[in-house]
């Protein structure tokens, strides 16, 4: 099976309504073109899952993709609260939501288990907190060994549906390589079913094999590879761009009304046929200000085996 498709299609032949899909990333490798192209397809009644919904979450939920949110912490970070998300939850604007809230080590745990194919994964980290009395899915079960605590929390697994995965480089067969914050997205990309990978570049498996320590996805998991530059705008990806702070200033202003926050969805998402028209609506001058500094890392000898 031919991996390599672009985003249009890997989209369509992977999600479909209703599923759970994971976004993966964390504060860098954000799937937002991914995202846009959920929306624009129009998929309906998901269960949204991610460690930190930020503002690709916002968008999906304004434009009416999501039923439910599983997640660990939501907010525009640094700025503040997500407007299209509270008007979902507590208004039902465009259409109400229910959530399933956990700590980043609970739903993490979740993951775990979803990649090992457990029944559940014990944590302590909620032991005295009051997770539990609101979230139905952490239960206690004995400890086995007679031990303190007398009983341990546990979290179910979380299997995906689809998983959509950001590297910044991978070969056609889908091995990718991360560096920078890894977040979930190993994780994620073992508990689900299907894995949509998007890369800020293609390379040569020989590149992939000159560094197998950086390998943290293995092409055996791997479904689908999208090749797509600026992929994570306004988010970054170490080492390629930096992260545009002043559209998730511009976000928060934007997303003041349900009204507003359409009107950026039809101009930036549904008013563009991809990604690179995205792109091409961007100042370039913004570009110019996300080139990161170099800090290149110190080579190393692999040697011969």
């Amino acid at each position: 099976m031919d991996k390599v498709m672009d985003m249009t299609k890997a989209i369509s032949v992977a999600i479909e309504d209703g599923q759970t899909i994971y976004l993966g990333g964390f504060t860098h490798l954000i799937p937002f073109a991914a995202g846009h192209e959920i929306i624009r397809q129009g998929y309906q009644n998901l269960t949204l899952a991610r460690a930190t919904p930020d503002l690709i979450f916002d968008q999906m939920i304004a434009a009416g993709c999501a039923s439910k949110l599983i997640f660990s912490w939501a907010g525009n970070p640094g700025v503040g609260s997500l407007r299209g998300f509270r008007r979902a939850f507590e208004d039902g604007v465009p259409c109400g939501i229910s959530i399933d809230e956990y700590s980043h080590f609970g739903l993490i745990s979740r993951l775990e288990a979803g990649a090992r194919d457990l029944p559940f994964l014990p944590l302590r980290t909620f032991v005295g907190s009051d997770y539990p009395e609101h979230i139905d899915a952490i239960r206690t079960v004995e400890n086995p060994y007679g031990e303190e605590p007398g009983e341990i929390p546990v979290v179910p697994p979380l299997k995906p549906d689809v998983a959509v995965v950001r590297a910044q480089r991978a070969d056609e067969f889908g091995s990718a390589q991360l560096w920078g914050i890894v977040g979930e997205m190993v994780e994620a990309a073992f508990a689900a079913d299907t894995v949509v990978l998007s890369v800020e570049e293609i390379v040569d498996t020989d590149v992939i094999r000159s560094d197998p320590n950086r390998t943290l996805i293995p092409d055996t998991v791997v479904d689908y590879v999208v090749e797509e530059p600026y992929g994570s705008h306004p988010s970054y990806a170490q080492g390629y761009y930096d992260r545009d702070n002043q559209a998730y200033l511009d976000w928060d202003q934007q997303t003041e009304t349900h009204e507003s926050t359409v009107d950026w969805l039809d101009e930036w998402v549904m008013g563009v046929e991809d990604r690179t028209e995205y792109l091409e609506k961007l100042d370039t001058e913004r570009f110019a200000g996300l080139q990161p500094r170099s800090n290149y890392a110190t080579p190393i000898d692999m040697g011969e085996y």
